[in-house]
């Protein structure tokens, strides 16, 4: 089979995002923040290898005992750790969450940074969640964040064949014009829950059967 061209491939994600965007317009972050950047952090931070409901569930919890950046820096982290630990590897997460809050306040005066440089300095934070918290938190698009769904997406729409997160986004940013990153994570997520999830896809009642790859194989 030969290999697809970019042109080719560049018109294909041009008509995925167009679509996505007729089914989900001003899709909204599936993490609940409050529109604050700090706790939007936290969130992502919380939602690596867990479920978004799962960190939506725990975050109102440690934001009623620890509401400003103040009182989680000063948090025990055995208490946050009780308090998160219905969620994947909540030890190491609620250890990340108090030095996260103390470093922004030591460094940062208290204020999240607006750099995807200096966010991923926090602990805790890597390229997926500071691309999040630049787009969600601050209106800043400079990539797409690329999770489980997207990760998953991309691939089954064979827009990228890389073997991890950070080269997959690469691959997208290519394709997809620069104009179309900023909904991408929101839209592809509650695309990858409503239809095309890992187990059961509903290629049926998909809107992008025509222009994947991968239906019927």
């Amino acid at each position: 089979m030969p290999r697809e061209s970019m042109k080719s491939k560049r018109e294909r994600a041009l008509a995925v995002c167009e679509r996505m965007e007729e089914h989900y317009p001003d899709a909204p972050p599936a993490l609940d923040f409050g529109g604050d950047p700090f706790r939007l952090t936290i969130a992502v931070l919380l939602s690596a290898q867990t479920t978004d409901a799962a960190v939506n569930k725990v975050t109102p919890v440690l934001w009623e005992r620890y509401p400003s950046i103040e009182d989680l820096a000063a948090a025990d982290v055995s208490d946050v750790s009780e308090i998160i630990r219905s969620i994947g590897f909540f030890r190491t997460k609620a250890a990340n969450c108090v030095k996260c809050a103390q470093m922004v306040l030591a460094d940062y005066g208290g204020n999240v940074p607006c750099s995807m440089e200096e966010l991923q300095k926090l602990p805790g934070v890597g390229r997926k969640t500071a691309n999040i918290v630049m787009n969600a938190g601050f209106g800043v698009v400079e990539g797409i964040a690329v999770d489980t769904h997207v990760f998953r997406i991309a691939h089954k729409l064979k827009l990228s064949n890389a073997k991890d997160p950070s080269h997959t986004e690469q691959d997208l940013l290519k394709v997809i014009p620069r104009e179309l990153w900023g909904p991408v994570n929101h839209q592809w997520i509650r695309f990858g829950r409503a239809i095309c999830s890992a187990k059961k896809p509903k290629c049926g009642e998909c809107f992008l059967v025509d222009v994947c790859p991968s239906h019927g194989k």
